[in-house]
């Protein structure tokens, strides 16, 4: 049996208590002769700030580059409001992504039978929806340079953030989109701005010649990434593919999230390209969730998007693609019982979950396919 090197980053906020409902997954799967998972635990954001004075320690950016897959919860919180810029408590997770290369960000956005009811669209509009937005990670108008903030004089400033996007960037984006089309509907929306940016138009061309050379037999259109929002929430279901800049998909990956009732409900993977000897892809999976300070120790935060990212992970990670459905299948069991966290509660289905009742539900339902 394979073994598997586990990182845990619990984070702030509710991320240490959606990350233990994650634990008792992998302590079971290991207890049953499933898999065998080898874990370790390090600081990330606040909590490192706290200890290290650094939103990620040196000795944890070591982990994570040992590990088969990162599993991350979510920082910051109000307590780090005021720390130096260059140590908050999204820059450990803008660290990672940078140093483990995870270039490809795939954000699906999936609505469950049972919570078609939760969104604030209408039910016909979201119901059966199941899309993919892969957002390009490391590069774009977040790492840009020069990135700075100059005095004028006079009571003036001037902010600069850089869009810089070099061609072999959006080649090896558009490669994951297209690669994982082929597993879909064989169909990618490209989004970009060509109409006012240059970025934008070098994106369109060379998505078009990835498509032409690489992936004839895909559909592809492009599309205006302010238009794509809209059309997000006019009629999603047109879409399966989605593959943007890091900036638009930073925004669109939002908008489909809400889509589906609740970010709570939402999963992401983080990868890296595959390594020329072993294939492996550097790897993070987190909640699209943040740290949600003000419900953290309350025990009503929903575990399911983080439990959904440790499926992400055993599919795109560790081979275990059998497992991930089988998980998928247990979160989709237990919420048409009509188990709610307060997040995708409703009139009809109220809030009767805590944290820790939803993800022992989640592997009760999972242990019944064991």
């Amino acid at each position: 049996m394979a073994s598997h090197n586990l990182l845990y980053l619990p984070g702030d906020g509710i991320g240490p208590e959606v990350m233990a409902e994650v634990k008792k997954i992998v302590a079971w799967m290991n207890a049953q002769g499933i898999a065998k998972f080898e874990t370790d635990q390090g600081l990330v954001g606040g909590s490192a700030y706290d200890a290290h004075g650094k939103a990620v320690s040196d000795a944890d950016m070591d982990k994570a580059q040992a590990a088969d897959a990162v599993l991350f919860g979510a920082v910051g919180g109000p307590k780090w409001d005021k720390v130096p810029y260059d140590v908050r408590p999204e820059a450990g997770l803008l660290r990672l992504r940078k140093d483990l290369g995870l270039f490809a960000n795939l954000r699906p956005a999936i609505c469950y039978p049972a919570l078609a009811d939760a969104s604030s669209l209408k039910k016909n509009v979201v119901e059966g929806l199941d899309i993919l937005i892969v957002r390009e990670l490391t590069g774009g108008v977040y790492f840009g340079e020069p990135k700075t903030i100059t005095d004028l004089g006079n009571g003036q400033k001037r902010g600069i953030d850089t869009q810089v996007y070099d061609t072999f960037e959006i080649e090896r984006i558009a490669r994951v989109a297209f690669e994982l089309a082929k597993t879909r509907k064989n169909k990618v929306s490209s989004a970009e701005k060509r109409n006012v940016m240059k970025t934008g138009v070098l994106w369109n061309e060379v998505v078009t010649r990835i498509h032409k050379d690489e992936y004839p037999t895909a559909q592809l259109e492009h599309v205006l990434a302010d238009n794509c929002a809209m059309q997000l929430v006019r009629w999603p279901k047109q879409y399966d593919v989605i593959v943007t800049d890091n900036l638009f998909g930073d925004v669109l990956s939002d908008v489909a999230a809400m889509l589906t009732g609740s970010l709570g409900m939402l999963p992401s993977a983080s990868l890296g390209a595959p390594d020329a000897k072993t294939k492996r892809r550097k790897s993070l999976y987190e909640p699209v969730h943040g740290s949600a300070p003000d419900i953290a120790g309350t025990g009503a935060a929903n575990p399911i998007a983080m439990i959904a990212s440790f499926g992400m992970a055993l599919r795109y990670s560790l081979n275990m693609g059998e497992w991930a459905d089988k998980l998928d299948a247990a979160i989709s069991a237990v919420l048409a019982q009509g188990l709610r966290t307060r997040d995708i509660a409703s009139d009809a289905a109220p809030a009767n979950a805590t944290t820790t009742q939803m993800g022992e539900a989640i592997l009760r339902e999972l242990q019944k396919v064991a």
